[in-house]
């Protein structure tokens, strides 16, 4: 039988970032499946360089792995009480790739913060974005990984069981609906 096909997408671009992290305690949480980690980091959404030279390839590559993927995970962090750049970047770009490779979508979006409220304002924003892709939105206990920087331990796993639990509840929702 083969796996679910999911595709991560982190916020954040640092390497050692707690959203990446909380991606990957998903990822373990889902149980098995082909994992692809989409890669962000794509030029500035310009008008002007679709309208001379098309669509780049990275963001094309980013819209085919979204057609591909089963069902899609989304982590962001939050700065200055908004989504990052990086994440609305990408979502502006995969809007101007024609079919809508989104719509319909399953798709879970979770967020880690250093501050109090876990990227809570980010998360809303990226789900409102979401939204008018016309993704199927998988709404749960929200996970909002507050204090990020304490919630981990030295090899990237979540020390909070109510954490874990929140996201054993969304991942299996996701697996439901993905696997039926």
């Amino acid at each position: 039988m083969e796996y679910p096909k999911l595709l991560t997408i982190s916020g954040s671009l640092r390497k050692g970032s707690y959203n990446r992290m909380l991606l990957k305690e998903a990822v373990n949480a889902f149980g098995p499946a082909t994992v692809t980690n989409a890669d962000l980091n794509l030029p500035l959404y310009d008008g002007d360089i679709e309208n001379s030279e098309g669509i780049p390839a990275r963001v094309q590559l980013l819209a085919d792995q979204i057609y591909e993927a089963d069902g899609i995970i989304i982590s962001t962090p939050e700065y200055n009480k908004g989504i990052s750049g990086v994440l609305k970047n990408a979502l502006d770009w995969v809007s101007r790739v024609p079919g809508n490779v989104l719509k319909g979508k399953p798709t879970v979006a979770m967020s880690a913060a250093a501050g109090r409220s876990g990227g809570e304002t980010a998360l809303f924003m990226t789900l409102s974005c979401l939204s008018q892709y016309q993704v199927r939105l998988l709404l749960g206990p929200g996970v909002m990984v507050a204090g990020a920087s304490s919630e981990f331990d030295e090899n990237g796993s979540l020390k909070g069981e109510s954490y874990r639990n929140a996201l054993k509840i969304r991942m299996r929702a996701l697996h439901d609906e993905i696997c039926g």
